[in-house]
């Protein structure tokens, strides 16, 4: 689907009305349109032409960091090894979660505002479920783990690591820290240490003092 292309003032006037709802994001700080429209030395007709609701602004804020996670998420497709491949999707998107506070509200809301968020949620979900499908085919993650399993999981290290504080990048990497740490939960032993346990556990049994 095309678009027609802004006028030079009208696309200077968007760029800056995202520009400074970006601003107001970084600083926690909830997007109303009136105060989008004072900060950004508009009238207020302008910022509703062009976003409708706050929502639309806010994913429109996310959206270049949605565009990155859906490319990295093919990138990761093309990768033969199933494990290689779902542990760097991954460890890119807690660290967007770390580095973009638009991400989190944007992707944990149920109904979208904008039809290319809902197009790039969805493809960043279906990438992460194809290559936690594809390590649990290959036997690399545990068989009783899904995709709606990770996604709370992922949310859990977010949270952990904004409750960690510190500067972002601080936090960047205790949620690698995390990350890593819940990776080597969900990963299967090879073979030949599966079997190695296995053994271990059955002279540990006989060995036990009967009662």
């Amino acid at each position: 689907m095309t678009t027609t292309p802004l006028r030079k003032d009208a696309a200077r006037n968007w760029d800056r009305i995202v520009a400074v709802a970006r601003d107001l994001v970084d600083q926690g700080i909830p997007l109303q349109l009136n105060d989008v429209a004072r900060r950004a030395g508009l009238g207020v007709g302008t910022v509703y032409r062009h976003f409708a609701t706050p929502e639309a602004l806010l994913e429109t804020v996310a959206t270049p960091c949605l565009e990155s996670l859906a490319a990295q998420g093919e990138e990761a497709l093309a990768d033969t090894d199933p494990w290689r491949a779902l542990e760097g999707f991954l460890f890119r998107t807690v660290e967007a979660q770390m580095t973009d506070a638009s991400l989190a509200p944007v992707t944990a809301t149920a109904t979208d505002s904008l039809p290319r968020t809902a197009e790039l949620k969805g493809s960043v979900w279906s990438a992460g479920k194809t290559l936690l499908d594809r390590a649990r085919e290959a036997g690399a993650v545990r068989a009783d783990l899904g995709p709606t399993d990770l996604v709370p999981l992922m949310c859990g290290i977010a949270y952990a690591a904004q409750v960690h504080g510190g500067t972002p990048t601080e936090r960047t990497e205790a949620a690698r820290r995390y990350l890593s740490a819940l990776l080597e939960g969900l990963k299967t032993a090879p073979p030949n240490d599966r079997a190695a346990g296995a053994t271990g556990q059955a002279n540990r049994q006989a060995d036990a003092p009967q009662g």
